[in-house]
């Protein structure tokens, strides 16, 4: 089983400043973000990390590299974590965006929202980006890996509701905090979502136990009745 923990970038200017940022260059984590993402990796440390994957903006590099912190390790960039190409939307007050039209498209039906201008993209094309990236990274490094992918609010909500299962359309029932850690465990027959927006509860379920007390190779089945929990 290739677990991945997927990390929301923290809190940055443009999120206090109510701006949707998108791609725009030049978006810093603000000092509280900044702390957020240190005691990200200071939760994360005992937990050992195939490798870091991020979106190529500086709020995910940035953020990204506090869980790098005493590692061996680089961050890794792949465009496909990147943020949903909000084309002409982007650098816009969310208070102007909520009178758009397209606006209840986004959060009523966003499996059929495309964003307008050259550079806008469906959040279907979002979607399907993301996921592609996340299964790759599994693919390449191994069934035992464990790995820690850094990107944006609606990216990882979009992975998530693949994840569980859910259309498009039901993503936006999910909650993505700045900083949070969401984890996704993916088998043969299904992925198992393990944790979703968790922003402070114990990781060390998230450690996995030395080989030698790996009996039997993991299930990929769901334990009917709900199990005992993970143990360590």
């Amino acid at each position: 089983m290739t677990t991945v923990l997927l990390l929301r970038h923290g809190r940055t200017t443009a999120n206090t400043g109510g701006v949707l940022a998108g791609w725009t260059p030049g978006v810093q984590l603000d000092e509280t973000g900044a702390q957020q993402v240190r005691a990200v990796g200071e939760r994360l440390a005992k937990v050992p990390l195939a490798a870091v994957v991020s979106s190529p903006l500086e709020r995910c590099q940035q953020s990204a590299a506090a869980v790098l912190d005493g590692r061996n390790l680089s961050v890794q960039t792949d465009d496909r974590l990147g943020e949903a190409r909000y084309g002409d939307w982007t650098g816009r007050a969310i208070k102007e965006l909520v009178k758009e039209p397209l606006w209840k498209v986004v959060q009523q039906h966003p499996s059929a929202a495309v964003f307008p201008g050259p550079e806008g993209e469906g959040l279907a094309q979002t979607q399907a980006r993301a996921v592609a990236a996340v299964r790759a990274w599994n693919a390449t490094l191994g069934p035992d890996a464990v790995w820690l992918a850094c990107s944006h609010g609606d990216v990882i909500k979009a992975i998530l509701a693949d994840a569980l299962g859910l259309h498009l359309d039901q993503f936006q029932r999910i909650v993505v905090d700045p900083a949070s850690i969401s984890v996704v465990t993916y088998t043969d027959t299904r992925p198992f979502v393990v944790r979703v927006n968790d922003t402070g509860g114990d990781v060390s379920g998230l450690i996995p136990p030395p080989k030698k007390r790996r009996r039997t190779k993991a299930s990929s089945d769901a334990v009917v009745g709900g199990g005992a929990g993970s143990t360590v």
